[in-house]
């Protein structure tokens, strides 16, 4: 225990959930250093500059903005008095290989007009798949979000499970969505989905309908000025609380008296004492900071997907294009085998293009766009990521976009950048560059996540999108509110 009975932690890692835990501790009283590895706070939610152009490196969209809302006002103030949330409608357009588009749109008349063009009895497979994902939502709430694995259930939560919906929730989730949908182009756009958690819809348990669930119901959101100002505001709010965030300072070492944490090597040689270490990297990075010689990174079978990032300043702006489009691939579960079975980035990528200067015209410096274009890549120790392999990858990218006649923009870049899943891995400690930590396959790797209480070292506590609940922007912050609230009850002593 620190002096005078103030309670101290070390929280490693200053991406979204390091910052949420950190501001709730504050606001409980503790005394809370920050240590980051880079020279910026965000980890995977960071950002990135060139001649007034502005783009978000990692997260691209919330969800769920009352989780949001709640982490301001458990730190006393509100969210509406730092950040500006702006719903995107339509969510996205899709793009299909045989020339098929179509826009997403939260509103349902239209919505549904667009789903009985493409297959007339689709309409009801909508609404019955609605049904299912907000019968499992309810659940959510009420159990798998509210509480951490290996927690023993109350009765509450007993009672909610006995209303569990087996007969299309239990099985595989492209199965589920083969049975409330037939046309192809139906399936394709909510099978991908799953990869919002970097896994792969033909693995996945069904019980991910939530995931379609919560982004028709509660809207898909920008934040003014980009998704990077949460982590600023969060920056803001910490270093007003009371809370050191030091930047350039790796962790090195996870110290231990007696068997329980007692505070942080830095590589500096420096020493940090604490009650408690709030792990935010990757979960499976804990073992060899504790020390385990053995301790080998989450393998590759295990691991969620990465991705290719690619980042384009354009000098032309352009009006006829979303905030959100995604260009799908022609054979989606080839494409799936080749990321996870031959583990390789795929011959024909489905590619995601983020435009949020359609939205937001703070992201850009007058004219023109701020353009990310993403593939899902797998996450490989031995892949190079080195100048042929990413000129390869790119022109795969592009040939996608030609074809879905996105591809005009090239003469127009004036600045790029592009984000590898080994820069991933080298600058956020990530496997691989794995974006989501494990991988959602099967029952086990959905639900039975790291924990946000470390079972065998008391002190030691887990945060962010490697650990229960999972990964997005929504689910991290979740992570911070059962993280603090499993600390206020084993360590309130």
């Amino acid at each position: 225990m620190s002096a005078a009975g103030e309670r101290s932690a070390v929280v490693v890692g200053a991406g979204l959930g390091g910052l949420a835990a950190a501001v709730r501790l504050a606001a409980a009283g503790w005394r809370v250093t920050v240590c980051e590895r880079s020279d910026s706070a965000g980890g995977k939610m960071n950002r990135w500059k060139t001649g007034g152009f502005r783009f978000d490196t990692g997260p691209s969209l919330v969800t769920m903005p009352w989780v949001f809302e709640d982490l301001f006002r458990a730190v006393g103030t509100r969210l509406d008095e730092h950040l500006h949330l702006e719903r995107v409608d339509p969510i996205a357009q899709y793009v299909f290989d045989d020339g098929t588009r179509f826009s997403h749109t939260a509103d349902l008349p239209g919505w549904l007009a667009t789903v009985r063009e493409l297959e007339n009895g689709d309409a009801a497979g909508f609404l019955e798949f609605m049904a299912l994902g907000a019968r499992l939502f309810g659940l959510s709430q009420a159990t798998f979000f509210q509480r951490s694995p290996f927690e023993p259930p109350d009765p509450r939560t007993l009672r909610y499970l006995r209303h569990f919906p087996l007969r299309f929730a239990w099985g595989n989730y492209d199965r589920t969505v083969r049975h409330f949908f037939r046309s192809p182009h139906l399936r394709q756009m909510f099978n991908r989905y799953i990869t919002y958690v970097g896994s792969s819809p033909y693995r996945a348990p069904a019980t991910l309908a939530v995931i379609p669930y919560a982004e028709y119901a509660f809207g898909g959101w920008h934040i003014r000025g980009g998704l990077y100002r949460l982590i600023e505001v969060l920056s803001e709010l910490a270093t007003r609380a009371g809370v050191e965030i030091r930047t350039d300072s790796p962790v090195t070492a996870i110290r231990r008296r007696d068997g329980r944490v007692h505070g942080v090597e830095l590589a500096s040689g420096e020493s940090r004492d604490a009650d408690v270490v709030v792990m935010n990297g990757d979960a499976s990075c804990a073992p060899g900071l504790l020390g385990d010689a053995k301790a080998a990174p989450l393998p590759e079978s295990r691991r969620s997907l990465s991705g290719l990032v690619f980042l384009f300043a354009l000098k032309r702006t352009l009006p006829e294009r979303p905030h959100h489009e995604v260009h799908f691939s022609a054979d989606y579960p080839s494409e799936f085998r080749q990321l996870f079975e031959e583990r390789r980035f795929p011959d024909d990528p489905t590619v995601y293009v983020n435009i949020p200067s359609r939205t937001d015209r703070a992201m850009v410096p007058g004219e023109g766009e701020v353009m990310f274009v993403m593939a899902n890549a797998p996450a490989n120790d031995a892949d190079t990521w080195d100048d042929a392999m990413v000129g390869a990858a790119r022109e795969r990218v592009m040939a996608r976009l030609r074809k879905s006649g996105r591809g005009d923009f090239e003469a127009d870049v004036v600045d790029s950048a592009v984000w590898t899943p080994r820069r991933l891995a080298d600058r956020f400690s990530m496997p691989g560059g794995a974006i989501y930590g494990q991988v959602s396959h099967g029952w086990r790797g959905t639900f039975l996540r790291p924990p946000n209480r470390d079972r065998r070292v008391p002190g030691l506590y887990y945060v962010g999108g490697s650990t229960h609940p999972g990964g997005g922007t929504p689910t991290v912050l979740m992570s911070a509110a059962l993280t603090c609230r499993l600390i206020e009850q084993h360590e309130n002593r």
